[in-house]
């Protein structure tokens, strides 16, 4: 199949890689755009733990501190190996959601251990910060980066779908699949889109695109990149 990768470059390159595993063609087409904040050695004073909700929030993180030795519980697989590649020891992956982050963070430690520090985008929800406040447990939010929308889509991406070259689009997050959707009206593709699929990451991102007269959007069973994987070859 040949299915578009709109993920930030970065984390594109390894979805693009794995594609190419599988035997399918990858194009990618970031939707939207990482901008790391530069600032001052971040402070961990009486922090017990990093949250990290992604893997850029890792990236970001390891631009302003040296520490290595403090626990990350992590969203899921590549924001833990993400941690883990940057030298983090003591990484825990909650394979889920905010919610299920939050759940799990509250089995593996205790409220009196100290602070829950985020490493955060400018558009995190509030979902986490909220269950784990439940749960009893302090939490900071940092900023450490950025989201940002591109403007349009590749001439590759453009071309593919005028072409009817095109047969999935992955689309990870709610912003990237809004985006999408303001993309594709923009370059006057919205008829190409009936010729491919849709994988959405969640409901959420399926909710965005539901004006998008697509042959199909498939929602994954899980919020992973692998569950989206299934959700493709299905």
């Amino acid at each position: 199949m040949r299915v578009l990768v709109t993920r930030p470059s970065e984390d594109a390159k390894n979805t693009a890689a794995r594609l190419a595993q599988m035997g399918h063609s990858p194009l990618v087409s970031p939707l939207l755009e990482i901008k790391f904040r530069e600032g001052s050695e971040l402070s961990f004073d009486d922090v017990q733990a990093i949250v990290a909700t992604s893997a850029n929030g890792v990236r970001a993180l390891v631009r302003r501190t040296d520490r290595r030795d403090l626990p990350i519980f992590a969203v899921g697989a590549q924001t833990a190996a993400t941690a883990r590649d940057a030298g983090f020891t003591d990484v825990k992956n909650a394979d889920g959601d905010s919610i299920v982050l939050a759940d799990a963070i509250a089995k593996w430690s205790k409220p009196e251990n100290g602070i829950l520090f985020h490493a955060a985008g400018n558009e995190t929800a509030g979902k986490l910060s909220e269950r784990l406040r439940e749960h009893g447990f302090q939490f900071r939010r940092d900023v450490l980066y950025e989201i940002d929308p591109v403007q349009c889509l590749s001439r590759d991406a453009i071309e593919a779908m005028r072409d009817g070259k095109l047969d999935a689009v992955l689309l990870y997050s709610p912003r990237s699949a809004e985006n999408f959707a303001r993309c594709v009206q923009q370059a006057d593709l919205t008829e190409m889109c009936r010729a491919f699929i849709a994988v959405c990451i969640s409901e959420a991102a399926a909710k965005k695109i539901e004006a998008v007269p697509l042959r199909e959007i498939r929602v994954a069973a899980h919020p992973s990149e692998d569950a989206m994987f299934d959700a493709l070859q299905r």
